[in-house]
């Protein structure tokens, strides 16, 4: 038999591939209807009255009225105070705010801002439903905000009007009704035109002349294609893209900024190519730093006031503001720092100084030697790995799960390698290989003296059997805001070494929290808000301590205990002055950050020395590497011997209520995995591995999920 005709054997081809693709089609629709009803349920009866027109919308809308919502008068400064009443600065109004019509402005401008804030702006009304459900959608799916869906016209809206943004559904419904009777009235060039005059570009600049001049020394007219999409890019996070300060980030975002207005044409590919190509930002500061004290802790406060009251109030509405701050503080800090580094040569350091009864921040400082202008945040902002401190927390999961600080580990060269085809002796490792800081080791210890010893190999052991993510929740509890996830998600056995980014200030708060007893207080800024007309905020809490027992009273005191044996014993020695004390070094394995985290019974102080620029070790500042035990534990002496003056009570520590509970464990890690690999065979200290581990309890995390090769801590 002749085969078929080639076109007519092709035709169950087509028909067959035509089924699949309407059966994608049917699944792709029956998971957009999903998503749509997710989305539903989060928005509620917002999109329903907004695009249905029943009666129940013209009530809605009847409920917001431009007319009687004012924008805040302009032209009213808002002013910091210290503690003790001196004034920190000024938050000023129209001073750093120019505004222009879009006419005198590059035309660049409006381009990246329409591009990354509304790429719709000019085709939608007032609400891009399709981006607000996107959004929602996302964040439903995740738990969390991670998108927006707000359009240029609800943030012009919430900038001019809304006093106390809030993520509420009313204000949110209050919010869209606004912005589409705006959107009635005014011209989408107006619109456009009133956000770029508004909206926040950081470091004190309100809109975008004021960014011009701050970043560039230029008029906004003047701004190339490089520096319109940096600016534009500023508005969604200005502390966190900051050019001045995390130049780095700033790029990215402006690439992001750049990639949006390729896809929206606004740009050619030939225009992005050369554009993303410059990796400098070619900077020019303006002087609008010139007459603010204390700038890093000034920073700090504004961003904690834009976040209650929007930026107009802030920038405009005549607060007076009362802060936690003692200059006295801030003083001793800045002495301690420069009597340590003194020359310009000299690296970075940073102060976070906490009351650990209210969370109330005492002091928070910052020097950079060989540049003293430069106004980089480490202090509260910036990310760089702990180090060894983060072994506070690895000991108190420990500890909150019943293991006994006299539990047996095994001090010696360790590897950790899931896959079973890595390495320790290629360069670098292809398993995970944590050592000691001076590669000596002491074979079986208990854990409390793995903790004076600082003893990486314990701790890499310890973090195992406890489990990565038990040690991130226990971070979280304590106080630590930065998220600890690599970013394929997952928590990985090297963070109990300090290789996960944390702040200073999540340090500061998680050791505070230890120095309370187990009790968190959330960092506190600001005592008092007293707004125009002399009429005291209280309805958003200023000043009121916001504490929660996080981890039981014994946990805390067995792990003060143990860092204050640190401190007369252990690595901490330097940095103690004869009083009552506690605290815990760290250092990373290429000496790029240094730490010192303790407290006494009535402040806790952190320190970090590094570079601003980035990671750059330190292994010869004053002819010496430096480490946690060095200068970090300088500073921190320097500082608190004359601090715990201005801080007198209480004199002892939370004495606990409860005796700890301890309970036999089975841990996998603690006794297994010694070896010599062929870089430690000189190594210092002996011991004789057993054949597994003897200990006893429930089983524990074996730690083999989420395993990626992660630098550690050198063991200080």
């Amino acid at each position: 038999m002749s085969p078929p005709p080639r076109g007519r054997r092709r035709e169950p081809d087509l028909l067959l591939a035509n089924i699949r693709r309407r059966r994608r089609e049917r699944v792709r629709k029956h998971r957009k209807r999903v998503a749509h009803l997710v989305v539903g349920t989060a928005l509620g009866l917002l999109l329903i009255l907004v695009v249905s027109g029943f009666t129940g919308a013209a009530v809605w809308m009847s409920s917001c009225d431009l007319n009687t919502l004012r924008p805040v008068d302009v032209g009213q400064n808002s002013f910091v105070y210290a503690a003790d009443g001196s004034l920190l600065g000024s938050i000023p109004a129209e001073k750093n705010r120019q505004p222009v019509d879009l006419r005198d402005t590059s035309k660049w401008v409006a381009r990246a801002t329409v591009a990354i804030e509304d790429r719709r702006f000019w085709s939608h009304g007032a609400l891009d439903y399709a981006g607000i459900a996107r959004a929602l959608f996302a964040d439903v799916r995740a738990g969390h905000v991670v998108q927006g869906g707000s359009t240029i016209t609800q943030q012009l809206a919430r900038n001019l009007y809304i006093k106390k943004p809030s993520q509420t559904f009313g204000r949110k419904a209050t919010e869209a009704c606004l912005a589409i009777k705006l959107a009635r009235e005014k011209s989408k060039r107006w619109i456009l035109n009133s956000y770029v005059n508004q909206v926040f570009y950081g470091n004190r600049a309100y809109g975008i002349e004021a960014a011009a001049q701050t970043y560039f020394s230029k008029t906004a007219k003047h701004l190339t294609l490089a520096q319109a999409a940096l600016l534009a890019g500023l508005p969604q996070a200005p502390s966190v893209f900051d050019p001045f300060h995390r130049p780095q980030q700033a790029i990215a975002r402006r690439d992001e900024v750049l990639r949006a207005m390729l896809a929206n044409g606004y740009i050619t590919a030939t225009q992005f190519a050369d554009t993303t190509a410059d990796r400098h930002l070619h900077l020019k500061a303006g002087r609008l730093y010139s007459r603010i004290r204390e700038p890093y802790f000034f920073s700090y406060v504004r961003d904690e006031l834009q976040r209650q009251y929007g930026s107009n109030t802030v920038r405009s509405g005549g607060l007076r503001v009362y802060t936690t701050i003692d200059p006295r503080l801030q003083r001793l800090a800045l002495v301690a720092i420069k009597r340590t580094l003194p020359y310009t040569s000299d690296p970075a350091a940073a102060v976070v100084a906490i009351n650990p009864s209210n969370g109330a921040i005492r002091a928070m400082t910052e020097v950079s030697p060989g540049n003293p202008k430069t106004q980089v945040n480490f202090a509260s902002s910036a990310r760089r790995q702990p180090g060894s401190t983060f072994k506070m927390i690895v000991l108190a999961t420990a500890l909150s799960e019943g293991i006994s600080p006299s539990t047996q580990y095994l001090s010696a060269p360790f590897k950790y390698d899931p896959s079973e085809t890595g390495s320790c002796d290629t360069d670098p490792p292809t398993a995970w290989c944590p050592e000691t800081f001076d590669h000596s080791y002491v074979g079986a210890t208990s854990i409390e003296n793995g903790t004076l010893r600082s003893d990486n190999t314990v701790y890499a052991r310890l973090t195992l059997d406890v489990g990565p993510e038990n040690v991130a929740q226990m971070a979280y509890k304590l106080g630590v805001r930065t998220d600890l996830r690599t970013t394929e998600g997952a928590y990985v056995p090297s963070m109990g070494l300090g290789s996960r980014v944390v702040t200073p200030l999540d340090l500061a708060s998680a050791y505070s929290t230890i120095a309370a007893g187990g009790v968190y207080s959330k960092p506190m800024a600001i005592r008092k808000v007293i707004l125009p007309g002399g009429k005291i905020d209280r309805e958003a809490g200023w000043g009121v301590a916001k504490r929660k027992r996080v981890i039981p009273d014994w946990v805390a005191s067995e792990v003060t205990r143990i860092l204050e044996e640190n401190m007369t014993g252990g690595t901490g020695t330097g940095a103690y002055f004869g009083a009552t004390s506690a605290g815990k070094t760290g250092t990373t394995d290429n000496f790029a950050d240094a730490w010192f985290c303790g407290f006494t019974p009535s402040l806790e102080a952190t320190i970090w020395i590094g570079y601003p620029q980035g990671e750059i070790p330190m292994r010869s500042v004053h002819g010496i590497e430096v480490s946690g035990p060095t200068f970090p534990a300088t500073i921190w002496r320097l500082f608190m011997e004359p601090a715990v003056t201005y801080a007198p009570v209480p004199k002892t520590f939370p004495v606990a209520t409860h005796a700890p509970l301890w309970t036999s464990h089975t841990l996998q890690y603690a006794m297994s995995g010694g070896y010599y690999s062929t870089s430690s065979s000189s190594s210092g200290g002996t011991y004789t591995p057993p054949s597994q581990s003897q200990q006893t309890t429930p089983t524990q995390n074996d730690g083999n999920q989420g395993f990626v090769q992660v630098p550690g801590d050198d063991g200080h």
